[in-house]
């Protein structure tokens, strides 16, 4: 995974008032918590955030005030409900080599059993501990020719060198659903009987 190099500055202003004046100005508002620490209250481009966002648990590179660089994962974003925005976000602080724990999307490939079966995530993502600097983006499974009733445990995925499970081995990821066969309107044959005499 390659990191992501932004800038970010230190701000004293807190508050609602503070926040919009910040979003105004295409800025971002933030917070760096971690390692024991106290948390650092932080000002990001917002449009350059937004792009390294676009990719799950990305690595940020933190230049904090031209001084301090810092490696961080997101770890909560905040969205404006309706324009999507971005409102706020924390960030964790990590170092190289250490293991953290995050979710990585999951993705299925492949054509189930014919029959018009359903398959239904029941993890979107998988929760998984890896070294900070050597997170997947995502994982992907194969359902090719699964039938209904079949489910995809947590520990049947191939997960990548260093990257273990953070959920139970038999947790359900994916499972195949029979179609539901439409049922016909009640009444509907008797009123064709009727008809018909």
């Amino acid at each position: 995974m390659s990191e992501v190099k932004i800038a970010a500055e230190t701000r004293t202003e807190f508050g609602k008032g503070a926040a919009r004046r910040i979003r105004r100005a295409d800025k971002v508002p933030g917070v760096l918590y971690g390692h024991g620490s106290d948390p650092i209250h932080l000002t990001f481009p917002g449009h350059e955030l937004l792009l390294a966002l676009r990719t799950p648990n990305v690595l940020i590179a933190l230049d904090i005030d031209g001084k301090s660089n810092e490696l961080a994962i997101p770890k909560a974003v905040q969205r404006d409900p309706l324009k999507g925005f971005l409102e706020h976000v924390d960030l964790q602080l990590v170092k190289r080599g250490e293991k953290v724990q995050v979710e990585i999307p999951v993705h299925a490939e492949g054509e189930l059993a014919p029959g018009g079966n359903l398959l239904e995530h029941v993890l979107d993502a998988l929760p998984v501990e890896a070294e900070a600097t050597h997170i997947p983006e995502s994982v992907t499974v194969s359902v090719e020719g699964l039938e209904a009733g079949a489910s995809v445990l947590a520990k049947d995925i191939k997960l990548p060198s260093g990257v273990t499970l953070a959920v139970e081995e038999d947790a359900v990821v994916l499972q195949v659903l029979a179609a539901q066969a439409e049922e016909a309107p009640e009444g509907a044959e008797e009123g064709e009987e009727a008809a018909e005499a």
